[in-house]
């Protein structure tokens, strides 16, 4: 593929910096992503947090340059791999970054694989629209990849269509496709959505291998907090599209510093907590139209003051080397 001019070999691998992404609905604007920032390096897991509606998924899109616009529109911000700011980029050109440099695992298999074409069509067909390879030197390669995702007899499944996998096949199969162009990131979201827990297991070992394999950066997209535990370096708590706290996973669970990562690890059923009743965030995540003023979390939380009713979010606090945290009374929250 061609080089694309601006990218620097020695700049961070990826840097999102104050992201806002919009939805201009009938019902007026949705602020689905309100100034989000992070970064990631080689070989780096980085998970995002929060319930449905944070803003993750979003955050994805805004990455990839998959947003459905209108209705959404990217604001304000950067997101820059290798120092290249890929907003400021033509959509020729993020076709050149995206599968090649940045790749992404879909929420959902079915959906996202295309049901009247073969797995073997659609693995080969980026081979031949990116590589240039024939359609025998594509297919050789498309089954070498359902052996690295290790699908049994993947010579034999190649010409299967996805209704013929199972959830955790087509999953593999996923992986299989947004790891073929040997992209240096990769965006993981919700890749255990509807699968069992072995399954679950099985999905995140196989990421973690060949993450490893490959020294990509991982960005793992996901509300389920014991996934986090074993594969994450650092987490990302978003709430109503906002990066709430950021922090190496030890740190997070061993004393969160805002009020929702400490409800969220609150509601986590634990071994022993058996007979007693199960912690809950009360109330739901705000509509994006109407967030509430001052602190988006202050209707749920049981630290809030008057400053968090009336005065927006401060900037991230650096609670400590390599940890930030938006709140007024984080000190409180650390028990300090």
């Amino acid at each position: 593929m061609d080089v694309l001019p601006g990218v620097d070999p020695r700049a961070p691998l990826l840097e999102v910096n104050d992201l806002h992404v919009e939805f201009r609905t009938r019902d007026g604007v949705a602020k689905a992503v309100n100034g989000a920032n992070f970064w990631l390096s080689p070989g780096e897991t980085l998970a995002i947090l929060g319930e449905s509606g944070c803003g993750k998924s979003v955050t994805a899109q805004a990455i990839m340059g998959i947003l459905d616009s209108p209705p959404g529109f990217i604001t304000k911000g950067e997101v820059r791999y290798r120092g290249l700011d890929l907003l400021t980029l033509s959509e020729a050109q993020r076709r050149k970054v995206r599968a090649n440099k940045i790749a992404m695992i879909f929420q959902d298999a079915l959906s996202a694989l295309n049901p009247v074409y073969s797995v073997g069509f659609q693995l080969g067909e980026l081979f031949r629209m990116h590589r240039g390879m024939s359609r025998a030197d594509a297919k050789k390669r498309s089954v070498e990849l359902l052996d690295l995702v290790k699908i049994p007899a993947a010579r034999s499944r190649i010409n299967d269509y996805p209704h013929q996998f199972s959830g955790g096949m087509r999953q593999r199969v996923m992986i299989a496709m947004a790891l073929a162009l040997d992209p240096e990131v990769l965006i993981a979201d919700e890749p255990t959505t509807a699968l069992d827990v072995t399954v679950q297991a099985q999905i995140m070992g196989l990421l973690a291998d060949l993450q490893r394999e490959r020294n990509m950066g991982l960005i793992l997209i996901t509300h389920d907090m014991g996934v986090v535990a074993d594969v994450a370096d650092r987490i990302s708590v978003m709430y109503a599209g906002k990066v709430v706290e950021e922090a190496p996973v030890y740190d997070i669970y061993a004393k969160p510093a805002h009020p929702y990562t400490r409800a969220l690890l609150e509601s986590i059923p634990r071994l022993d907590m058996k007979g007693q009743q199960l912690n809950v965030i009360r109330g739901l995540p705000p509509a994006l139209t109407d967030v509430p003023k001052g602190c988006a979390f202050n209707p749920r939380c049981r630290f809030a003051k008057d400053p968090c009713r009336s005065d927006p979010p401060p900037p991230a606090y650096a609670v400590a080397p390599h940890r930030t945290a938006r709140c007024h009374f984080f000190r409180e929250v650390l028990g300090e």
